[in-house]
């Protein structure tokens, strides 16, 4: 194979763990873009593995990335949520993405507690089924430093409110319910849906009119839904998609993406909503409208 041929049979792969990283997009591209053009100086044949010099690169690239990122969401207006995929057959992106296991929004937005080299441990090893030696070798560590990142890493996302990796057909029954109990405007039937330690968050990003902080308890977060599907725009119109291979709602407005939703169960109530998650920020969300 040619090295160019070489690194674009890998490129999915290292754009998963990009975006598993960083939760954005194009901060995932151009990691990968960096990627490349460190390749192309070094001599594909002098390599044992050219796939496991490729995805350190990419890590240890995407650890500098993130941290750079965290820097700048410090100043960020309102809570950051990472960019949600929405599945399009037509885009790269989204075939980038689904070469390996897709990545779950809550899990993305709940590796925003761990410290770069978590996230990086963790994703190489529960994502990418790497052994520790590799791991060891890309963050330059020893096997035992490395397990604990992991251990650590694993007892955070343990301790997260809502349940990850939910089937499709558990998150696509309680969005189901949520779009009918909103559409009614029936309080009580929103409150019912959600669990006691509902955690739901929105981000406008200083661009769009969202809340400025995460809503916490089934009671506050009912009030503020029930108030906003009283208020929705004639014309507004809620369009199923798949949001990072979950169901999702894309809310349409005069023919416009206003803002998209996605949700997880709850740990402790299964059969309620325990994390919700809404994108409103138009820099984040995709150009070309679902439906």
């Amino acid at each position: 194979m040619t090295q160019t041929a070489v690194f674009e049979a890998e490129r999915p792969s290292l754009m998963a763990l990009a975006y598993r990283m960083l939760g954005e997009r194009a901060i995932a591209e151009d990691v990968v873009q960096e990627a490349w053009l460190r390749w192309r100086k070094v001599e594909p044949e002098t390599l044992d593995q050219p796939a496991a010099w490729l995805r350190t690169i990419t890590t240890r690239l995407a650890i500098d990335a993130l941290r750079r990122a965290r820097s700048r969401r410090e100043s960020y207006i309102g809570p950051w949520l990472p960019e949600p995929v929405l599945e399009d057959p037509a885009s790269d992106f989204t075939a980038r993405l689904e070469t390996v296991q897709q990545a779950e929004l809550a899990l993305v937005w709940v590796m925003e507690f761990l410290t770069p080299d978590e996230r990086a441990a963790f994703v190489l090893h529960d994502t990418f089924e790497e052994p520790y030696a590799v791991i060891a070798s890309v963050l330059e560590k020893s096997e035992t430093a490395c397990r604990k990142l992991v251990s650590r890493a694993r007892a955070k996302t343990g301790a997260a409110p809502m349940q990850l990796g939910a089937s499709r057909d558990a998150v696509m029954g309680l969005l189901e319910r949520l779009m009918q109990a909103s559409a009614s405007g029936d309080l009580q039937a929103i409150r019912d849906l959600l669990a006691q330690d509902v955690v739901a968050i929105s981000d406008g990003g200083g661009k769009a009119r969202a809340a400025l902080r995460p809503l916490y308890g089934a009671d506050e977060t009912a009030q503020v839904m029930h108030a906003l599907a009283t208020r929705k725009q004639i014309g507004a119109r809620p369009v199923l998609v798949m949001v990072n291979g979950a169901p999702g709602m894309a809310i349409l407005e005069g023919g416009a993406l206003d803002h998209v939703t996605t949700l997880a169960p709850s740990r402790q109530e299964p059969s309620r909503i325990g994390w919700l998650y809404t994108m409103r920020n138009p820099d984040k969300l995709p150009v070309k409208r679902p439906g």
